[in-house]
């Protein structure tokens, strides 16, 4: 996230959508690295809601944006 954040800065282009769909991906790619072959730890199993919620809300963005699109 610090990364993303720090770029966006140096671009001078700060958009919050873009921000948590760039979080979104880097918490998948965490979560598959992290994720062990035949025990499942705690805090994935947590993780895996954050992402669920995640993927919704990333839905709710493209619909919105799609919506936008179709009204103009």
């Amino acid at each position: 996230m610090g990364i993303v954040i720090f770029f966006m800065i140096l671009a001078e282009s700060p958009d919050l959508e873009i921000l948590f769909v760039l979080v979104l991906i880097g918490m998948l790619v965490i979560a598959e690295l992290a994720d062990p072959v035949h025990i499942r730890p705690l805090f994935l199993k947590r993780l895996r809601y954050i992402i669920a919620a995640g993927v919704i809300l990333f839905g709710a963005i493209v619909a919105h944006k799609v919506l936008e699109i179709i009204s103009s």
